[in-house]
């Protein structure tokens, strides 16, 4: 049976089919995404849906959803594969509860970090008994870019661009070397951090610039932009 994921992020908005775990198509959505998550539907007849969202959406998705398929809605009251020991789940990001349980499913037995790429860079720890620790949060690529012009006087907004040296040689590459090279090195310190402290131990990178950092990255890591989506469909048969 096929399942459609639907994802509404920060910086990006995006939806999925998947059939057995594995995804036959992927988009970003544009605008509310209704008309893209009805043509979804339509050309692939999922029989179950679920959503993640951590932004005041559109509630029309949630009424297609649930007319059009067996849907769910994600959220920290939802049946896990794992326990939440932060002292708050409720403020637990659905994002972050999706890269959780992708981790359980595909590492199990594992202590794992999940780095998940978006408006935030989030560090995402799941112990070896599958209990979600907690973890961090820093400033994402967009918002230190965005950052750099709306706290100076004379920067400009620089678009990312993964052409760019280590020693810059005009505004924009000055810009561009200090916040990927900043971005990859304090991702390199913070598992650094956790490989002193857990043995046993595995490095997830998703989200949609994870192969551009991974080459950038001292310690071999596993990299799957699409891993949230398999976090969402694991919720989903747990679930529906």
């Amino acid at each position: 049976m096929k399942t459609i994921c639907v994802d509404l992020g920060n910086t990006r908005k995006k939806a999925a089919i998947l059939e057995d775990g594995a995804i036959l198509q992927s988009t970003l959505l544009e605008n509310d995404g209704m008309d893209q998550i009805s043509e979804l539907i339509k050309t692939f007849h999922p029989s179950k849906s679920i959503l993640s969202s951590v932004i005041h959406h559109d509630k029309r998705i949630e009424i297609l959803l649930s007319d059009q398929t067996q849907f769910h809605m994600l959220q920290h009251e939802s049946k896990l594969n794992f326990s939440v020991a932060v002292g708050k789940p409720s403020t637990v990001g659905a994002d972050r509860l999706a890269l959780a349980a992708a981790a359980v499913h595909f590492f199990p037995g594992n202590n794992n970090l999940v780095i998940g790429l978006g408006s935030c860079i989030t560090y995402n720890f799941i112990d070896q008994s599958a209990v979600f620790l907690g973890g961090s949060i820093s400033p994402g690529m967009e918002m230190r870019l965005k950052s750099l012009k709306d706290y100076t006087a004379l920067l400009p907004l620089v678009e990312k661009d993964w052409n760019f040296p280590l020693i810059g040689y005009d505004t924009k590459t000055n810009i561009l070397s200090g916040v990927i090279l900043g971005m990859a090195k304090e991702i390199d310190g913070i598992i650094a951090a956790y490989e002193e402290k857990y043995s046993n131990f595995n490095v997830v990178l998703t989200g949609g610039d994870c192969t551009y950092f991974e080459r950038l990255l001292k310690k071999k890591i596993f990299a799957d932009p699409d891993f949230l989506f398999k976090g969402l469909y694991a919720i989903s048969e747990t679930n529906n």
